[in-house]
């Protein structure tokens, strides 16, 4: 693994403004957003639709103007590069996004959508690149004899393997997944799932993973950053968050993962009160989410719009942004489902190599599918929260 000082990608205080309906009118979709992945490892995006994840990503990839902030790839500054040096990026840079029959060519073979950006970025020869393209489809499981046929011989899991052999054929640093899994079955989700985790150890390369699912990204992710009305509400080690949301925002999101068990997930709809208020189209300053906080007053949602100052980031590690962080902290998003003997044993083992990956019941994240893979030395000397599903 490659070791730096500075991390893949850092995103500091990045906004983004849309124009909308209306003369002279705009909204914010970004408000000093950050985000940090670093070499090697998951960083999950998350948040209800509208809360700007895909927007940053697009951000990421040069497609969406920012209006303030900085985005570093490797350490160098990638806003405001001219198209060139953008376009010499895009090796080192690759997206996988939701729906892949429209990501594909229809009028193109399997062949030449793996083979074209190679082309584009002058990469091999034409033996070069046919053998290379026969191997990334083999690393993604599928036939490489199958590579002269078109998208619509495939079933859509098959066309998001080949999706995802289009990003890594150029060997990327960093893929972006914008709900890459949220498409599919859920027995597929699992081989995606799967599959990128198996080309991360392989490849050495890091993912933004973008979803709504928390069930999904506490089970693949190794950190996470939580969105809200476009601001960054909580973040951190993936483990951590998931044991004890600071934020209700990030508890809710917990809650509202579907479980197996009826009884269990009828106790996690009743320990989610939320409160229905409209939320405005143009952020408040001070706590967003007051409207909606089930630990918030009438105060302080009457408050809200009047101007408060900013919340400052405050307690456990600069993590999450809250107005009432006393009633916040220390909340756990219980009840949840029963952990697996092998995490509960991970779990109790002390010292700063221990790799959390256990290989627990994924009824959360697959709702229901229960079936398990041996578990696997982690190559990397982290805390690790991933408990992926082998089908």
């Amino acid at each position: 693994m490659i070791e730096s000082s500075h991390p893949l990608l850092e995103a500091v205080d990045v906004t983004v403004r849309f124009r909308a309906r209306g003369r002279g009118r705009t909204t914010l979709a970004l408000d000093g957003v950050g985000v940090t992945v670093d070499r090697g490892r998951t960083t999950g995006l998350v948040g209800e639709s509208g809360a700007g994840k895909s927007t940053l990503g697009r951000v990421v990839l040069g497609l969406v103007p920012v209006l303030s902030g900085s985005v570093r790839f490797g350490g160098a500054e990638i806003i405001g590069l001219p198209a060139a040096q953008r376009r010499e990026m895009g090796a080192r840079l690759q997206a996988v996004y939701q729906d892949p029959v429209s990501s594909l060519n229809p009028s193109y073979s399997v062949f030449w959508s793996l083979a074209e950006p190679m082309h584009a970025r002058r990469i091999g020869h034409r033996s070069e690149i046919a053998a290379r393209v026969a191997a990334t489809l083999e690393a993604v499981g599928i036939d490489p004899g199958a590579m002269h046929r078109r998208p619509h011989e495939f079933s859509g899991g098959q066309l998001q393997r080949i999706c995802i052999a289009r990003a890594i054929i150029t060997s990327p640093e960093l893929v972006i997944l914008d709900e890459a899994v949220s498409a599919l079955d859920l027995s597929v989700q699992a081989q995606i799932l799967n599959l990128l985790r198996d080309l991360q150890d392989e490849r050495d390369l890091s993912f933004l993973f973008i979803s709504h699912d928390m069930a999904v990204v506490r089970h693949f992710c190794h950190d996470v950053t939580v969105l809200y009305q476009g601001r960054v509400v909580e973040s951190g080690s993936m483990i951590d968050v998931a044991d004890s949301p600071a934020h209700p925002y990030t508890r809710a999101l917990m809650l509202a993962s579907p479980v197996a068990d009826p009884v269990i997930q009828r106790e996690r709809h009743l320990a989610a009160p939320t409160v229905d208020v409209r939320v405005p189209a143009e952020p408040p300053r001070g706590c967003i989410y007051a409207p909606r906080c089930p630990f918030g007053t009438p105060g302080d949602r009457a408050r809200v719009g009047r101007g408060l100052p900013p919340v400052p980031r405050v307690a456990r590690g600069d993590r999450h942004r809250a107005m009432r962080t006393q009633q916040c902290s220390g909340t756990r998003a219980h009840p949840v489902a029963p952990s697996s003997s092998i995490e509960q044993a991970d779990r109790a083992r002390s010292g700063a190599n221990r790799c959390h990956r256990p290989e627990a019941l994924v009824g959360q994240a697959i709702r229901g599918v229960q079936q398990w893979r041996p578990l696997r030395a982690c190559p990397r000397q982290q805390v690790v929260p991933s408990a992926i599903l082998r089908i």
